[in-house]
């Protein structure tokens, strides 16, 4: 009875973590035929809106402040099976990763990064790709839960946003 208890303690404890943190999501889009994939941890604003952004909110106790991983737990991996040309930065089909530069809260900058499957407070500038300026608009409504949207534009071209709390970052991308 007692390793009952134990067992079963342990299971809920498990299962609070598992919970406690950020759901995985994907965002996929086919475009001519080649796919590009985002995928990421969703974290949830929780009460905290206007306290994530600035440099003493949630975001800036991390490490890589004012880079951040652009969703939560790992960093977020994209990947594209045709090269790309993002808001005039070249960005050769297969993997990187994804970061924000947000200095400015109101000017974010997306980061191209070539090191994959790192945790997502580690990051290296050496391996950034580049870096492109962000359109940024505010929402209608505080986003509760972060959320990548790629949008097919027409004639192989496209949008990435990036929409969290009351704040959205886009840059256009043209598939070569």
């Amino acid at each position: 009875m007692k390793s009952l208890l134990i067992c079963a303690g342990a299971l809920i404890a498990a299962a609070g973590l598992v919970f406690a943190q950020s759901p995985a999501a994907t965002e996929t889009k086919a475009f001519a035929g080649k796919t590009i994939t985002i995928k990421y941890s969703s974290p949830g604003v929780k009460g905290r809106v206007g306290k994530l952004f600035t440099k003493d909110g949630q975001i800036g106790k991390d490490a890589t402040y004012p880079v951040w991983r652009a969703g939560a737990n790992a960093a977020t991996a994209f990947h594209t099976d045709a090269d790309l040309d993002v808001a005039g930065l070249a960005v050769p089909k297969g993997d990187c990763t994804l970061y924000v530069d947000i200095t400015d809260q109101d000017n974010w900058q997306l980061i191209v990064n070539k090191q994959t499957g790192q945790w997502g407070l580690t990051y290296n500038k050496a391996q950034d790709l580049g870096r492109v300026k962000m359109t940024m608009s505010k929402p209608p409504a505080p986003i509760e839960n972060l959320k990548y949207t790629i949008t097919d534009l027409g004639g192989g071209k496209g949008k990435l946003e990036l929409a969290w709390e009351n704040h959205i970052g886009s840059v256009q991308f043209t598939v070569k």
